[in-house]
């Protein structure tokens, strides 16, 4: 084995990866080598760190110095500086300003001090298309545990005792899940992962499989042990090129190892892996239609129960879990269920990862103890509101999910306190807002993407849906008429109750989070011709103060649309008709004499 005495990590997530982080790793690459270094250092692809707001990321070990927004004109100076001088680049460190006596390492970022990482352990950290660093740490071990110490009975104990749920949205116990499926009498048996991550924002299984491959594959093996089945399926969506490649890769490697297909680890246990990819549909996240899709059907619900562990893929018993859900089964195994059973709160078990976007600094992945407040997430962790714009409420679980306005900031993330405030946890998205957003039209943002996304099967989601979104948009036009939130809220309950699956179950719950927590802001658009954010285009215009304006005429130069007219000595005059409403007058205007109203 060739000893290095540095390592230069480098993020080849999908994030890094779209600011040219390839390149940067080519040039360090190349630049190693002119300076006969590559025998000393080796360059390490990762995965995802984290904390994508300031990628291209680029870590340099045994210091842990953190490079941030690292260009390729920077790497000559990390070469020439800290791996031929020793001498760190404070400059592009990560965090605020830093002192000249001190290197900001992975370690010392409050970004990372504040998360407890299990699924995201080895994200960032190894090579994810190397399966010796995935056993270099502890990889595989879990299942050699399990293959040789552990019946199915005692894993599915140990999931049970551990109170791991699933991390997909619906939060049903992982344990029990299996058990109804180990209890059934069938020849075959099948083991699925939902990687379709299909919500507005969410990225955190797409991290996982394209930073820590291999511990999907060996949960899911523990989970063919567990239940009996030798055929797994991962359901991957098609837009996720880098994750789909290194799963194959991870596949591949497993096999080469002997750690997939026939007798793995000697034991005589039988296991394999398959991929399938979907076509980008929101509804084959629910497990129905993804089976019935995997299956080479069109992907729509299917009427439950039988529940899957009876009759799923194929009419035989199955699993299905998420990424995240599975990334925590190793660990688990290792380290024991009481110690996972240790963290969270009485009945929300274990950490929960969240992908940050929105009005949010630190813009990233997040893995936090369940309980955390969401005050902790958005500000301690992920920085604030940018431009310190206030807080005014964050989108939680997606277009399943509900909004967390900012008197309930304080509250504990975990299953049961979020469905008691009308939001939910969902499959971790977690979207920022900030004043100057309009409630309303976020609510129709996200049946936009469900009404689009309905497959169509059921009257109450196909139709139902539509005619909301119909008096969403009447709202939002300056159209809305007295008694148009009361239809809503007629509408909203009786999908709720009638949709065949969770997308249409669940697509009322922004309407009716916003309705419940803004409904000034719903009055004010249908009362008053008023979006309060000035969002809503058709109640908004854009007016120039006469006793500011100086005539300058960068407003009418900067307009797209020449509807702005003046002459010198006279203050110019916006014509409203003609107006896009696009801000780029406002904008322009260094004297601050065009306002929005």
């Amino acid at each position: 084995m060739h000893l290095y005495r540095a390592h230069v990590l480098v993020c080849a997530g999908t994030g890094c990866t779209s600011s040219n982080s390839l390149k940067i790793m080519g040039e360090m690459e190349a630049l190693l080598s002119s300076n006969n270094l590559d025998k000393e250092v080796q360059v390490v692809k990762t995965g995802c760190f984290g904390l994508c707001a300031e990628g291209p990321i680029v870590v340099v070990y045994p210091e842990g110095a953190m490079y941030t927004r690292v260009e390729v004109s920077d790497v000559k100076e990390i070469v020439e500086e800290h791996l031929l001088k020793g001498r760190i680049v404070k400059r592009l460190l990560a965090g605020d300003k830093v002192a000249e006596d001190i290197s900001k390492s992975l370690d010392g970022v409050e970004f990372f001090t504040r998360q407890t990482r299990i699924a995201l352990r080895n994200c960032g950290r190894i090579n994810p298309e190397n399966i010796d660093e995935y056993i270099a740490f502890d990889g595989y071990k879990a299942l050699e545990r399990v293959l040789t110490e552990m019946t199915p009975e005692r894993v599915i104990d140990t999931m049970k005792q551990s109170g791991l749920r699933g991390r997909g949205g619906a939060g049903f116990p992982t344990g029990m899940k299996w058990s109804f499926a180990a209890q059934q009498v069938n020849d075959i048996k099948y083991v699925c992962c939902n990687a379709d991550e299909g919500d507005p924002g969410a990225f955190m299984d797409r991290s996982v499989l394209e930073g820590d491959p291999h511990s999907l594959i060996e949960a899911m093996a523990i989970a063919g042990f567990a239940i009996g089945s030798s055929q797994g399926f991962i359901y991957v969506r098609a837009e996720y090129p880098i994750a789909v490649k290194r799963l194959q890769i991870a596949i591949e490697q497993a096999k080469e190892y002997g750690l997939l297909g026939d007798n793995i680890l000697g034991t005589g246990f039988k296991f394999d892996l398959e991929l399938r990819l979907g076509a980008g549909a929101f509804v084959c996240g629910e497990e129905t239609a993804l089976m019935t899709s995997i299956e080479g059907h069109r992907g729509e619900p299917r009427p439950r129960p039988p529940f899957p562990a009876v009759k799923g893929l194929w009419q035989k018993p199955s699993i299905l879990n998420n990424v995240e859900t599975y990334a925590n089964i190793p660990v688990i195994i290792l380290k024991g269920a009481e110690w996972f059973s240790g963290i969270g709160t009485e009945k929300s078990k274990g950490t929960k990862v969240f992908a940050l976007g929105g009005k949010i600094n630190n813009t990233g992945l997040v893995e936090v103890p369940m309980g955390t407040t969401l005050r902790e997430v958005v500000y301690d962790i992920g920085g604030g509101i940018p431009k310190g714009k206030a807080f005014k409420a964050a989108q939680m679980g997606g277009p399943s999910g509900g909004c967390v306005p900012v008197q309930h900031l304080d509250v504990h993330i975990d299953y049961d306190s979020l469905i008691s405030i009308g939001a939910m946890m969902g499959s971790g998205g977690l979207i920022v807002m900030d004043e100057d957003t309009c409630m309303v039209d976020i609510a129709k943002f996200f049946l936009e993407f469900t009404v689009d996304e309905s497959c169509g099967k059921c009257p109450p989601c196909r139709i139902g849906t539509k005619r909301m979104l119909e008096i969403l948009t009447k709202i939002t036009e300056g159209k809305g008429e007295e008694g148009d939130i009361e239809k809503l809220e007629e509408l909203a309950k009786n999908i709720k109750t009638s949709a065949l699956c969770g997308l249409g179950q669940t697509a009322p719950n922004p309407v009716l989070s916003t309705i419940r927590y803004f409904r000034d802001e719903y009055e004010a658009h249908i009362y008053e011709k008023r979006c309060t954010a000035g969002v809503c285009k058709s109640m908004m215009k854009y007016v120039v103060d006469p006793s500011k304006c100086k005539s300058c005429g960068l407003c009418a130069k900067a307009c797209p649309m020449n509807c702005i007219s003046g002459e010198k000595k006279v203050p110019y005059v916006i014509e409203q008709d003609k107006c896009a409403k696009c801000g780029a007058c406002m904008e322009k205007c260094p004297f601050k004499a065009i306002s929005k109203i």
